[in-house]
């Protein structure tokens, strides 16, 4: 058995970022910058007013109740083409565009409206109620660099600098392949000795989620023939994952099967809990990380291998840790030779440091718990007996 953290490295080595695409920014949200984007203009492009109000030189309100002359208005979008002199003023709304000559803004509470005539009341500084031009951005300036995975404010920032295309990672394509005579889809008849599969539609969120696009391959059975018939659909994908066929007897099938179709093992066996019988290597040109069959085994293994592959490829850190500190609410025993992934649900701490608890039962066929859960707590090898208080790794769960 090898190390988690060897185990993660011989993963990633197999991979590098995706090629680049250019995608419209409507369709950009979860994607990951493979460039860096720039303003195409200049943001507000001129001073405007922050407010509704008058336009006004700061001179000829210097002393209040100060009566001016209005000489037009200025809408947003539609901006006043003259010049403010001394004792006059223009109407101005939010957006509009401050008139030359003035140099600031008194907001329209503080002003009577006399028609030909205002009256303010209230005086202000230069610069009062003005967003000078270039205040969010300015043309030319790179607002998002390369590496960032875009979110809804990213996209809106992208249509304010007027960029309606984006150049991305293109996304992963990975083949899932269920393998087992014991399991069926959800909805099929269950049959005698069978049970419900999870883990493809499982793996298929978690791919989605992580911005890749999954490829459902079906369910192979026990069989050489059904395990290499549906594995040559992974033909072209930048991933195959199994689950099944990773165990001791079971894992000889997957290998006898596969081995005569190009696959060429890496490894096999992780020291870890849930997890162990993992296995990595390449069938063909494509890399494969087979998972186990236990669905609780399945995901955690997803989530410390597969998700950080999916970044790379998409040209993210995959090495930005996953870990964040806690307290333990109640103790753990000593830990053997394997790392444990130990399911636990959160809560606010009385000093700001959350408080992780794990469940009585660790079993890795409950789901029950797994979806309960709202971190992992990680136990080093060889961990020593633990208190309640003591501080530990976790692993969130929030984004799966």
């Amino acid at each position: 058995m090898i190390p988690v953290a060897e185990a993660l490295g011989r993963i990633l080595a197999a991979f590098a970022p995706l090629p680049a695409e250019v995608v419209p920014v409507t369709a950009a949200v979860g994607r990951v910058l493979a460039a860096d984007v720039a303003a195409r203009l200049t943001q507000p492009p001129a001073d405007v007013s922050a407010m509704d109000g008058w336009a006004v030189r700061t001179a000829d309100i210097a002393s209040l109740p100060a009566t001016l002359r209005r000489i037009g208005a200025a809408p947003a979008g539609q901006p006043f083409a003259g010049t403010v002199g001394a004792g006059e003023a223009v109407r101005i709304f939010t957006g509009g565009v401050l008139p030359a000559g003035a140099d600031t803004v008194v907001i329209q509470e503080d002003c009577d409206d006399h028609g030909e005539t205002v009256t303010v009341r209230e005086g202000t500084g230069p610069g009062r109620w003005v967003r000078p031009a270039g205040l969010d951005f300015r043309a030319g300036g790179v607002m998002l660099r390369a590496g960032r995975r875009l979110t809804v404010r990213d996209v809106a920032l992208c249509a304010a600098m007027n960029v309606p295309w984006v150049t991305v990672h293109r996304r992963p394509r990975v083949a899932i392949l269920a393998t087992g005579d014991e399991i069926v889809r959800p909805g099929e008849p269950i049959g005698p000795g069978q049970i419900v599969s999870s883990n493809s539609i499982a793996l298929t969120a978690m791919v989605a989620r992580s911005g890749g696009e999954a490829i459902d391959l079906g369910i192979a059975a026990d069989t050489d023939d059904s395990l290499k018939r549906l594995a040559a659909g992974a033909a072209g994908c930048d991933l195959l994952v199994t689950t099944g066929g990773a165990s001791v007897g079971e894992h000889d099938l997957v290998r006898s099967a596969l081995g005569t179709e190009g696959l060429a093992l890496d490894f096999w066996k992780i020291a870890m809990r849930p997890g162990k019988p993992l296995m990595f290597g390449r069938f063909g040109a494509t890399p494969m990380i087979g998972l186990p069959g236990n669905p609780v085994s399945s995901l955690v293994c997803a989530l410390l291998f597969i998700r950080p592959a999916l970044r790379l490829m998409q040209g993210e850190d995959a090495t930005a840790t996953l870990t964040r500190r806690a307290r333990l609410g109640a103790p753990m025993p000593a830990n053997d030779r394997r790392q444990d992934y130990v399911r636990a649900t959160l809560r606010p701490g009385d000093d700001g440091v959350p408080v992780a608890t794990a469940f009585p039962k660790q079993d890795s066929s409950m789901l029950s718990f797994l979806a309960e859960s709202d971190c992992l707590i990680v136990r080093p090898p060889l961990a020593p007996p633990a208190a309640a208080g003591d501080t530990v790794e976790i692993v969130p769960l929030d984004d799966i």
